[in-house]
């Protein structure tokens, strides 16, 4: 008999993606390990028995201050997890939307005040107070939409004192809202304007000056870099993530968004945690990535809103056997703070299945952003998971207004305002 601090009962469906490789891939990905008519029992912060309803009373006793909840005949999937996202960062940028809207170029934009040195002058000039303060509004936001992790980088600061900052803020801000924040160091999202035609220079200050600051403090779990032509070339890129990767740092891959960049292939070549984008990559890459297994984090919003001719290219990552993820990819240029309506652009516009888009939102990006042990819900996983008001798990890619009417973290129900 287990005994448990809280039973969650009438629960319609139950997608607890218990079973399998991590990651998953390919038709593995559609497999949701469905429990119908089930009971959730939490004891300790952590799952401690998942199954049908009708077994609970022999499988399961509250303890004798345990409480027993209802699901309200809801669906309850495990909590997302985002697994990229700029939304450390001060000020906005919608004075550029006009901008954009007329089709001027991010160079013409950027002539005007705007693109990221905009972002960049604001945060450096924003206080640790500011930056909490608006940071936190985020990211609470980001958490009552179900998001129970999130990967945060840095890169709006692209100087060493100011990015060694940033990734200082990150365990505070994950205090302050009780989520698990995974810094990722980004020093190399641009070459700074006063490094301007010197990137290599640059590049010798973040290898030998913040790079070893970030792993001797224990700043950041991953080195990300911008690997496009007008920011970091693959030959820059390769040097700046081999020096993470002797100090012991995971590296990240922003590859092949703009143009077929060779990010994706420097990707698998360096065994990368994860390459990120990708709306230019080629079938070659997609098989290279999948053969040395390195996950796709796609964001299926920031094509919608950035590129709006390219589509996320989820369909043909998943139907090339690469392991996909999923992130908002929060910032001034793509303000996306909702999960579920990045399951829905997975599936409308990047034809993933309801399932995939699920898994790639659960498991995977847990998976990609080093969080092994969570997004499934089997016996010692964390106790995060979401009931939605919905018919099955399906509508979760199907509808794009899905809103949880209950989050639970460590198994405590959390407010939603």
């Amino acid at each position: 008999m287990i005994l448990a601090d809280l039973l969650v009962t009438d629960v319609r469906e139950a997608a607890t993606l218990a079973r399998g490789a991590v990651p998953r891939t390919g038709a593995a990905m559609r497999e949701l390990s469905l429990v119908h008519d089930a009971a959730i029992a939490v004891a300790a912060g952590r799952v401690a028995w998942v199954g049908p309803a009708r077994q609970a009373h022999r499988q399961v006793r509250l303890r004798s201050a345990g409480r027993r909840v209802s699901a309200e005949d809801g669906v309850v999937v495990p909590g997302f997890t985002d697994a990229h996202t700029h939304a450390l960062f001060a000020g906005d940028r919608a004075f550029e939307l006009p901008f954009k809207l007329a089709g001027m170029s991010y160079a013409e934009i950027a002539r005007r005040g705007g693109g990221l040195y905009a972002t960049v002058r604001a945060t450096r000039a924003a206080s640790d107070t500011t930056l909490l303060r608006e940071t936190g509004a985020r990211l609470r936001r980001m958490a009552a939409s179900g998001s129970t992790a999130i990967e945060v980088k840095s890169g709006y600061a692209l100087d060493v004192p100011g990015e060694l900052r940033l990734l200082r803020l990150i365990p505070r801000l994950a205090r302050e809202i009780g989520v698990p924040l995974v810094p990722t160091y980004l020093g190399a999202h641009a070459v700074p304007e006063e490094y301007r035609g010197r990137p290599d220079a640059y590049l010798d200050r973040m290898i030998g000056h913040a790079l070893p600051a970030v792993a001797r403090e224990g700043l950041a779990r991953f080195c990300d870099v911008f690997c496009e032509p007008g920011f970091f070339t693959v030959r820059q890129s390769e040097r700046l993530l081999r020096s993470a990767l002797a100090l012991g740092l995971g590296v990240k891959v922003h590859a092949d968004e703009f143009v077929l960049s060779g990010g994706a292939r420097l990707a698998a070549r360096l065994g990368a945690v994860s390459a990120d984008h990708l709306l230019r990559a080629s079938a070659d890459d997609r098989h290279r990535l999948a053969a040395a297994g390195v996950t796709a984090v796609l964001l299926p919003l920031t094509a919608f809103a950035a590129s709006p001719r390219r589509r996320s290219p989820g369909r043909e990552m998943v139907d090339a056997g690469v392991p996909v993820a999923l992130g908002t990819d929060c910032s001034p240029n793509t303000w996306v703070e909702s999960m579920p309506l990045v399951l829905a652009h997975a599936v409308h516009g990047g034809r993933m299945t309801p399932a995939e888009a699920l898994t790639a939102a659960t498991v995977n990006s847990a998976h990609a952003v080093g969080l092994a042990g969570r997004g499934r819900l089997l016996p010692g996983a964390p106790a995060d998971f979401l009931v939605f008001p919905l018919g099955s798990a399906d509508e979760l890619g199907y509808r794009f207004d899905a809103t949880p009417s209950a989050i639970y973290r460590q198994g405590i129900r959390v407010s939603l305002s």
